[in-house]
């Protein structure tokens, strides 16, 4: 794991999403104050209290779920703590992404920190040295029905915490978790009354997971409205609509930023201009070029509602019981994930007609009855060429694919523990699929790139504006211009990873704030 990227100080004011970001993504290490150190402390000595009372207290003294109704004596509860980790860690599937786990440990890290879990600060150092070291438990895809927290994939990271299961080490090597532990001189845990249900009762995975999604389609809206601007001016399309008092007529605040990029990316622009005059017969362009800012201001404006709620969940406390700070401690149900799950849901849709606007406009560039005057295809040879005929299927198939990756999760629930938890928000699985859709959003960006790329070369002598320009020069420096066919996937994977590492962003605003 990099070292460079500043620490994270965990405990106290809330994590935000870019934190989030950067610990899973980029390695960030985590640090813990002495005043967290403090609040772990005071929230403990409460737990250690009422273990050692007569009166029963849920997850303390009792059994789970179905099971609260069983008292556990004294000489068993530790191992009640380490039969829960071990029973829970039941997940099946393929291994989810290091990034997914280190930010599902980040998060409830952040709330064994805040003190209202009652755990002991050796738990809480344990993980964060976990983090610190890039030890990353196996956590695997299904599991979890994001109620009462993400149960199966936070048991995983758990087990880990006690020495056992499966890791990968820095090197992403798989190892016995012991040895990795061991290695990264890490001493195991042993879990006190309480710890097992702290560490496996939050949605953290879910939450985690979107936080890194807000990130990311941040930058793939801005892309999307650059892909737009480019395929405006290869179509020979008006800017007019984008007018700043046309935009005011519907105020929609991302509306209105996206019709701003898409002015400032045609701003100066020789193509546009030069069927500006009273000869132009071109009246009213079609809807996805038309409607550009419409449709992904919709989509920003349902990121900035998921950022909120994303904002709220970073603020909170996820446990149950949990210790409030007057000392006492009380069962709840702040675990259910339907706050997050609504959101992952709202942003699968918002992710599949942004992709699927995009597809639209890059048919009409391919199409002679439509393209104006460019090529079949785009191709150097329409017949024994096909230029981009093909690109677009793959992203017709990719959006056919986010159509289907859009259908909520949220609206399903089945009931589990003997009909204890008989209503759950399968969050988890709306969290995986948006991740899909993301990556699907960010090739169907690319293919409309690089195919609005070719159409403006194709419309030389003709130059693009300043800004369109400066991202067609970004995608020639990894993609040779028009020309006979040649192997195609290649291009799409390196201008799919112009759009995702932020350099097509970059680029246009080296000429151009966006907004």
């Amino acid at each position: 794991m990099s070292t460079a990227v500043a620490s994270v100080s965990v405990g106290g004011a809330p994590l935000t999403p870019a934190q989030v970001l950067a610990v899973a993504r980029d390695g960030a290490p985590v640090t813990l104050s002495e005043e967290t150190r403090k609040a772990v402390r005071h929230g403990r000595e409460r737990v250690e209290v009422l273990a050692r009372g007569e009166v029963p207290a849920y997850g303390v003294s009792t059994g789970f779920g179905a099971l609260a109704t069983r008292h556990i004596a004294p000489d068993l509860r530790a191992h009640l703590q380490r039969s829960l980790i071990r029973s829970h860690a039941a997940g099946a599937g393929p291994e989810v992404e290091t990034e997914v786990v280190r930010a599902l440990m980040l998060l409830r890290l952040r709330t064994l920190a805040s003190g209202n879990t009652g755990v002991q600060t050796s738990t809480v150092e344990t993980l964060a040295a976990l983090l610190n070291a890039g030890v990353t438990p196996i956590v695997h895809e299904y599991g979890s029905l994001g109620c009462s927290g993400d149960l199966a994939p936070l048991s995983h990271v758990a087990l880990a915490l006690m020495g056992e299961g499966r890791v990968r080490d820095a090197d992403g090597e798989l190892r016995d978790a012991g040895d990795a532990l061991a290695e990264a001189g890490i001493r195991p845990v042993e879990l006190g009354a309480k710890e097992g249900l702290a560490l496996i009762n939050g949605t953290d995975g879910m939450l985690g997971m979107l936080a890194m999604a807000c990130m990311d389609l941040e930058r793939l809206l801005k892309v999307a409205d650059i892909t737009a601007a480019m395929s405006v001016e290869a179509l020979l399309g008006t800017d007019r609509v984008f007018a700043e008092e046309l935009q005011r007529l519907r105020p929609h605040p991302g509306q209105a930023a996206s019709a701003a990029n898409l002015r400032a990316m045609l701003a100066g622009s020789p193509i546009v201009a030069s069927h500006r005059g009273p000869d132009c017969n071109r009246v009213q362009d079609a809807y996805s070029l038309r409607c550009a800012p419409q449709v992904a201001g919709a989509a920003r404006d349902t990121l900035s509602h998921a950022l909120l709620v994303a904002g709220r969940e970073l603020d909170s406390v996820i446990d149950n019981p949990v210790v409030l700070d007057d000392g006492r401690v009380e069962s709840n149900g702040n675990f259910h994930g339907a706050p997050v799950a609504y959101v992952l849901d709202f942003l699968a849709v918002a992710v599949a007609d942004t992709a699927s606007i995009a597809e639209r406009r890059t048919d009409r560039m391919l199409d002679v009855s439509r393209s104006h005057g460019l090529p079949a295809f785009l191709a150097d040879d329409p017949g024994v060429d096909s230029g981009h005929m093909i690109a677009q299927y793959t992203q017709a198939a990719i959006v056919s694919e986010l159509k289907r990756l859009a259908v909520p999760a949220s609206v399903d629930s089945i009931p589990s523990s003997a009909m204890q938890e008989d209503h759950v928000s399968m969050g988890w699985s709306a969290a995986r699929k948006l991740r899909r859709a993301v990556d699907g959003l960010t090739n169907v960006l690319a293919v409309e790139l690089l195919t609005a790329a070719r159409a403006l070369d194709l419309r030389s002598p003709l130059e693009p504006g300043p800004a369109t320009g400066a991202v067609l020069r970004t995608v020639r420096e990894r993609v040779q211009g028009p020309g006979p066919d040649r192997y195609l996937a290649p291009e799409i994977a390196a201008v799919a990873a112009l759009v995702a590492d932020g350099s097509v962003v970059e680029a246009a605003e080296s000429v151009t704030p966006l907004a």
